[in-house]
């Protein structure tokens, strides 16, 4: 190496240690100079931020239930549900065969307060998210026991000389545009076995008298959840019904189920397509 280049080098060195040195210049604070005449710079208070709402444990995300670890933790549901999920007390609905995800939505607000019931508040207390998804597993693969729809006829107003269940399956398949009221069949399904991806419920079999007064709370402006597990649909649906449109939908309801129901066990005599469901 040249003399020359060496010089260089020792003078490079040099220069860095003296930058490394040096203190570190901090920038110059804004003064009113840079403002323009007669202006004032005034900063503003630092704003906190914002605390994060965190999600409450009962709507946390859970993987897919597990119907066997469900058939277990559902136990104690049996006293009032049946052990299937085919209640004998009209007063407690059905859960065989329902959403898997309906009924572990239906916990969740149940413990959270978001909707009111003393019982069902007390049993969902301790349930974590993936429990409610196990249990709304094994009672979505039990099968409902079909009801029976009334066909007393009516005697007077807007529907005399129907029968209750066929002024339900009117509206069912058919809603009242008129009056705003849609067709349940839109989101409940031609046999009433519901929507599994929005969870909608399945009603098939469900009891009538359970059906009539969910409607008619619904009616009443029921609103189901907070915020973003709000759900306004029921309300707006039921407000223009009549009691005697809600009786007829939930005995229409309670006779729905899937007309192979009725055919299964009878040999196939005709290639031709049987109805898609029927209530009786």
């Amino acid at each position: 190496m040249t003399f020359k280049r060496i010089l260089g080098v020792a003078t490079l060195l040099a220069a860095a240690a003296a930058f490394a040195q040096a203190p570190t210049s901090k920038p110059a604070a804004a003064t009113s100079s840079a403002a323009p005449t007669g202006a004032t710079v005034t900063l503003s208070p630092s704003t906190p931020a914002a605390s994060a709402t965190e999600l409450t444990d009962a709507h946390a995300l859970a993987k897919p239930g597990d119907a066997k670890a469900g058939q277990t933790k559902a136990a104690a549901c049996g006293a009032c549900h049946g052990l299937d999920g085919n209640s004998s007390d009209a007063q407690y609905p059905k859960l065989a065969a329902q959403q898997e995800r309906y009924i572990a939505r239906q916990l969740a607000l149940f413990k959270t307060g978001e909707r009111q019931n003393p019982i069902m508040m007390g049993m969902a207390g301790s349930v974590t998210p993936q429990d409610m998804r196990d249990i709304g597993a094994y009672f979505a693969s039990q099968k409902t026991l079909p009801g029976v729809a009334d066909d007393t006829v009516i005697k007077a107003g807007p529907n005399q000389g129907m029968k209750f269940y066929a002024v339900g399956e009117r509206l069912y398949r058919g809603g009242d545009a008129a009056r705003g009221v849609p067709a349940c069949i839109a989101c409940h399904g031609p046999t009433g076995a519901g929507n599994p991806g929005p969870a909608y419920p399945t009603l098939d079999g469900q009891h009538a008298s359970y059906v009539s007064a969910r409607l008619t709370a619904f009616r009443s402006g029921l609103v189901l959840g907070k915020g973003e597990y709000e759900n306004k649909v029921m309300a707006g649906v039921a407000k223009n019904l009549t009691d005697e449109e809600i009786q007829a939908l939930s005995t229409y309801v309670e006779g729905l189920h899937p007309a192979h129901d009725d055919v299964a066990s009878k040999p196939v005599t005709s290639t031709a397509s049987a109805p898609t469901a029927t209530a009786h």
